[in-house]
């Protein structure tokens, strides 16, 4: 999330410039960081206990509270990764990011 702040640059100077606060910046970076690592943690958690039932000859099932859990786990640890990357991105002046693109 680090280097998608970095690359980003200009488009969080645009939103700034048009009137997004640092708040909506923090957020929309908050969030982002979220849903990859519900996404990321989603896809993996499925994939890789489907390999493992599938090389032991067993079916793939995973308990709901479980799931939720993992979910709830991902979730958690993505937003808590992305409040440092928010933080830098919200602290950009519109003027100073729209000046690097």
């Amino acid at each position: 999330m680090v280097i998608s702040v970095l690359e980003r640059r200009g488009e969080i100077g645009l939103r700034r410039a048009l009137g997004a606060t640092r708040t909506h910046v923090a957020v929309q970076f908050v969030a982002e960081s979220a849903l990859l690592a519900l996404a990321g943690g989603a896809a993996l958690g499925g994939f890789t206990t489907t390999i493992y039932a599938t090389a032991r000859h067993w079916s793939a099932v995973v308990p709901a509270a479980t799931l939720a859990a993992a979910m709830a786990a991902a979730v958690a640890v993505g937003a808590v990764a992305g409040v440092y990357p928010a933080l830098r991105a919200a602290r950009l002046s519109p003027a100073e990011a729209l000046r690097t693109v």
